[in-house]
């Protein structure tokens, strides 16, 4: 079992390890100033760079739709998106300065916060995690308790498994290091491993394997997914780039979910690697957690103070946070769309 110190160390020291990682990378139009500069000249735009959580995929579409579309351009905003990948931190990279907005997990940015590094939420993309646990059809897995005296594949430290770990007493799991590899999994039918509901199991499909899965957040454990910061100071200096980059975004969302095929074309261009099929299988699944729970009655984008309080608590209960946050400054939702 993880020493919870001994894993929040880990944490800070991966953090740290990756603010000295170079930042370089391909990117979508031209590069940001620093400052972000200012659109308040009329005909003049802002530049303005957006760091994501790894390489071009269907769960950035909100962002590729608004910049394909002119939504940025529309609100004064000169946009760069830069994507993510093993090598680049998102927090460190806007908390530098070097970008303006960034991409991360709630839970993430809790954690930032606790150690000094002051970033704002200001919209989230998915309502629902799309994390997963896959494992093989027929295995006998209905819930998390039924992943005792099984082998799991999981991250070193994951918060998520932490938490189930305590809130199911899975103390007969066996916690085996995920690698990014699936020969393990597919060669052991009770085991189990993460993913992601718009991934991994229409890769299983296509190769002919039957999977069923649960989604981390049914189980208990919820953190808003792809969230959208930037910093506290920014907040205070450039609201209104903040605004127009927050409508623009949300917009952007909303043109995806009736016209992902034709943005999905650009995403491909900037991942090749990633099929057309797959992008579109992506966007497909990810909508209901996009579009569902408060997002149905207050739009996307949409964050509560009780859904940020609960996953404070419950950093708190596993370790991973030492002391409760006052959330009310881990997010705003003074910029979406009314």
């Amino acid at each position: 079992m993880i020493n919870k110190k001994n894993l929040l160390m880990t944490l800070l020291a991966a953090m740290t390890l990756l603010a000295a990682c170079g930042s370089k990378t391909e990117s979508v139009n031209t590069p940001a100033s620093p400052d972000g500069g200012s659109n308040s000249a009329a005909g003049k735009t802002t530049k303005i760079t957006q760091v994501t959580n790894w390489f071009a995929q269907a769960e950035h579409g909100g962002l590729y739709a608004a910049l394909d579309q002119g939504f940025y351009k529309d609100g004064g905003l000169d946009m760069t998106i830069q994507p993510g990948g093993p090598q680049i931190s998102a927090t460190q990279i806007v908390a530098s300065g070097k970008a303006q907005f960034g991409m991360a997990q709630a839970d993430e940015l809790l954690l930032a916060r606790e150690n000094g590094i002051p970033l704002v939420a200001v919209a989230t993309s998915f309502q629902k995690s799309p994390q997963i646990l896959m494992f093989h059809k027929g295995a006998g897995i209905h819930s998390p308790k039924d992943l005792n005296n099984r082998k799991v594949y999981v991250a070193s430290g994951a918060a998520y498994w932490e938490y189930l770990k305590k809130a199911y007493k899975l103390d007969g799991a066996q916690e085996m290091a995920y690698t990014g590899s699936m020969a393990p999994f597919l060669e052991d039918k009770n085991a189990a491993i993460q993913g992601y509901i718009t991934s991994e199991p229409f890769e299983m499909k296509k190769q002919n394997v039957e999977v069923d899965s649960l989604l981390i957040a049914d189980a208990g454990y919820s953190p808003y997914a792809n969230i959208l910061f930037t910093t506290e100071q920014y907040l205070k200096d450039h609201p209104d780039i903040v605004k127009a980059y927050v409508e623009a975004t949300v917009k952007g969302f909303k043109y995806y979910e009736n016209h992902y095929s034709d943005i999905n074309k650009l995403i491909q261009k900037e991942n090749p690697d990633l099929p057309l099929e797959n992008l579109d299988y992506a966007a497909g699944t990810m909508m209901p957690l996009v579009f569902g729970g408060d997002a149905a009655s207050h739009g996307p984008g949409y964050m509560s103070k009780e859904r940020w309080e609960e996953l404070a608590k419950q950093m708190v209960g596993i370790g991973m946070l030492k002391t409760m946050p006052d959330v009310t400054g881990a997010f705003t939702t003074e910029f979406l769309p009314k």
